[in-house]
């Protein structure tokens, strides 16, 4: 390991000794040789799970063709999200945390930090589609095949990644979330070996907004507007099955309840990502004000917990939905290359 001496007794490490303008090479209590193994190790299956499980939905989803709903299609966008945030960002994320620099080069940083916002937001503009795609079905089902086609699904999901890179890549290589704080920044931040967002007051708050907070109460609003339909109409099949009910009655009690059961599991996942996430927002916001003082160990926790809402939503589908389930043995046990296996039926209509 490079090193100078400043005292007999003390060390300062650097993370690249060559250079002038290197970042210092921090000391956590955490990261030491004998922690180093078994924390890559567990951040190494977080890695696993999260690319196998979304590849798992991915699969799932474009293989059968009774899964190919404007619902599933969001969420087979979203689990593309997810996919791409383990694959591509967690490994780098991984080193960087575990060896407190970053060996990767500054053009692959900026690129790594955008796509990393971009895949953030995609996430809650995905959330957020869903909901409303959720709040047709539950709420007005005589007009959800209308308002909700493939084509408008699609749209949705076009803006959700337009709008996406727009917000990532165009704060980081236009410089948005620096702007103010210039001087401060190439002062006292800036130096080579360090990859982490920095962002100004303003820049702290709209993006957080924009990314967060503000689609994170709409569907926290929509959900709650769901779940007292949901609950009304459960009231009313109750009441129904009490009765004489017909076949298309039963049917339309069938359906009513998937479609209850489909918005409860993807407010699960809604949920799951607002906790997730709402830490870091929280501190994302504060630690500008707070002169950038946030020990970057607890930085990193907190960006470690947001990419663990990546790793969680393809346990939430196993746990909820018997059609994922039943995917899973058909992929697990080959059948999925026999013929006609796209056309195998996993849930009843």
């Amino acid at each position: 390991m490079n090193f100078s001496y400043t005292s007999v007794q003390d060390a300062v490490y650097f993370c690249y000794e060559s250079i002038n303008n290197s970042c210092y090479k921090e000391t956590r209590p955490i990261v030491s040789i004998a922690t180093r193994a078994p924390m890559y190790i567990l951040l190494l299956v977080t890695v696993a799970v999260t690319v196998c499980g979304n590849l798992l939905v991915i699969i799932s989803i474009s293989h059968f063709k009774q899964l190919h709903t404007p619902t599933n299609y969001l969420t087979l966008s979203l689990a593309v999200v997810d996919f791409l945030l383990g694959g591509f960002i967690m490994p780098p994320s991984m080193i960087r945390t575990i060896e407190t620099c970053w060996y990767f080069g500054e053009l692959f940083c900026k690129i790594h930090t955008s796509t990393d916002v971009m895949l953030s937001t995609a996430s809650i503009l995905h959330l957020s589609f869903i909901s409303v795609d959720r709040y047709y079905a539950v709420c007005h089902p005589l007009n959800y095949q209308t308002k909700i086609t493939v084509f408008v699904t699609l749209n949705m999901i076009l803006v959700s990644w337009i709008l996406s890179a727009m917000v990532g890549f165009g704060m980081i290589f236009l410089g948005l979330n620096i702007k103010g704080i210039e001087d401060f920044y190439y002062k006292n931040l800036n130096c080579v070996g360090s990859c982490t967002l920095i962002q100004s007051e303003a820049s702290s708050m709209v993006s957080s907004l924009l990314s967060f907070y503000i689609p994170g109460l709409v569907m926290i609003g929509i959900y709650v507007k769901i779940f007292k339909v949901a609950k009304r109409q459960a009231r009313s099949i109750r009441d129904l099955s009490e009765q004489r009910a017909t076949a298309t009655d039963n049917k339309n009690m069938a359906s009513s309840k998937r479609e209850r059961k489909a918005a409860k599991t993807l407010a699960t996942v809604m949920g799951v990502f607002l906790v997730c996430w709402l830490p870091f927002f929280v501190c994302n916001i504060i630690d500008p004000i707070l002169a950038f003082s946030t020990p970057p160990s607890l930085v990193d926790a907190l960006v470690w917990f947001g990419y663990l809402n990546s790793t969680f939503n393809p346990l939430v589908y196993g746990f909820f939905y018997s059609w994922f389930r039943k995917a899973l043995k058909i992929i697990a046990y080959g059948k999925i290359f026999q013929n006609n296996s796209s056309r195998t039926r996993l849930f009843i209509e």
